[in-house]
């Protein structure tokens, strides 16, 4: 199938200011003909009118000589008037007999116009006059063409400028448009580096334009480094229970090691680690896609967290920890199952950088509309280079030497908590420990 190839941008642009040029100025051009010629139409027949008026003038002056008829009468006068003009006339007298004529026929008298010549108010005979096309209208008809020929000159060189205008001005537009369009291919093409940059002398709509474009081109770099950087992560981070996994299945079925009841442990602890990277991958696609579904009921947040803290009661025990909870009630709106996920994910992460003789206090209160729920450790604390990253997946901070985990509990949370239309609050210092706050809009109550 043959592909059909469509004119430029520039080029209809063009083609669009030409065509609007020429229709502006054969307006302009035919108004300007027929205006003129009607001047000049005019013009003519009050020069005609004139001319009579003076020819039957001469006729009359010549005739009042003091003695009555047309016999001593000379008409030379008014006769060479009319021939320089190109117009022919006749004299009739009073009886309507010719005194004097240019006119060669009878029948031509037939037509020619006719004016009275009187003199005291008296009709004492008629002039005929016929005009030709010589003298006064072959003055008219070479005004006529001179007009003709000024304007449409003049339009010529108005559509020539147009179109050179339009030439122009749709280069100036298109010119940006055909540098977004070489950086999208080189995008297409897997350059992430290529930007646009500074547009001259573009429209600020196209500025801007080149500026989003660049904008978008950042973030996809940016999406990219985040993908590579997300699976790189998945593999490090299951490589080890695989590895771990196979390498006691391995010794167990070539009867390197029996079969005991701690080694069944060992590897149901790596299966466990596996599912929770899973339920955490899994939480954070979920969120990511909008797809995260919250099955919404008032609950109390401080029950929540009581039940929380009581299910790892044995793992604070046995990591010799010191909890504290002041917990005051807080009815919010929000998916019981996630915000124990929430709540569980906080604690281990204080449990798990909390040396062992360190304590943990847990404390939530209800006030401006929110629901504040803040646990605080006395633990290693986050350098402040990593705080800002804190919350990014797979991200874990550099001091935390070699205590295990995925790094998404703190993306989970944040994602969930975000899910809840709550917030997420850090402060740390190394070696002092970490305050984290969780803020939850309070429930409506039925006054409210």
């Amino acid at each position: 199938m043959t592909q059909q190839r469509h004119a430029s941008v520039a080029l209809r642009l063009a083609l669009a200011f030409t065509v609007v040029a020429v229709a502006a100025v054969a307006t302009v051009v035919a108004l300007a003909i027929a205006v003129g010629g009607h001047d000049i139409n005019a013009m003519v027949q009050q020069r005609r009118a004139d001319l009579t008026q003076s020819l039957s003038a001469n006729a009359a002056a010549t005739y009042n000589t003091g003695r009555p008829g047309w016999s001593d009468v000379d008409l030379r006068p008014a006769l060479d008037l009319a021939a320089r003009t190109g117009t022919k006339v006749a004299v009739l007298d009073g009886n309507d007999y010719v005194v004097a004529s240019t006119i060669g026929s009878a029948s031509a008298m037939a037509h020619a116009s006719r004016s009275p010549i009187t003199v005291n108010g008296q009709r004492i005979g008629t002039l005929l006059v016929i005009f030709t096309g010589h003298g006064l209208a072959d003055s008219a008809n070479k005004l006529r063409s001179a007009l003709t020929t000024a304007v449409i000159g003049a339009a010529v060189l108005a559509v020539a400028l147009a179109l050179i205008v339009a030439l122009l001005v749709a280069r100036r537009l298109t010119r940006p448009v055909q540098q977004l369009i070489s950086a999208t291919r080189a995008m297409t093409t897997g350059n992430r580096q290529v930007r646009v940059g500074p547009i001259a002398g573009a429209p600020r709509e196209l500025e801007e334009l080149g500026v989003a474009f660049d904008g978008m081109a950042t973030a996809v770099l940016e999406h990219d480094r985040l993908r590579r950087d997300l699976v790189s992560d998945m593999a490090h981070e299951l490589r080890t229970p695989v590895a771990i996994l196979q390498a006691n299945c391995e010794a167990l079925l070539d009867g390197v090691v029996e079969h005991t009841p701690e080694q069944t442990q060992s590897l149901h602890e790596e299966v466990l680690r596996l599912a929770g990277l899973v339920d955490d991958l899994q939480s954070l696609a979920a969120a990511d896609a909008a797809a995260l579904q919250l099955s919404a009921v008032t609950c109390n947040l401080a029950v929540l967290t009581d039940v929380a803290l009581d299910a790892m009661s044995s793992r604070f025990n046995a990591a010799h920890l010191t909890v504290t909870r002041d917990l005051e009630p807080a009815l919010i709106e929000g998916d019981p199952v996630r915000l124990h996920q929430v709540i569980t994910n906080v604690l281990s992460n204080a449990l798990k950088f909390t040396p062992a003789g360190g304590s943990i206090a847990v404390e939530l209160t209800a006030r401006d509309g929110d629901a504040w729920l803040k646990i605080t450790d006395t633990g290693v604390g986050i350098t402040p280079e990593d705080l800002p990253q804190i919350f990014e997946r797979f991200k874990r901070g550099s001091n935390v030497g070699r205590a295990s985990g995925s790094g998404l509990g703190l993306a989970v949370v944040a994602k969930l908590v975000d899910a809840h239309h709550g917030s997420v609050t850090i402060d740390s210092q190394p070696g002092s420990g970490t305050s984290l706050l969780l803020r939850f809009p309070l429930a409506r109550t039925p006054s409210g």
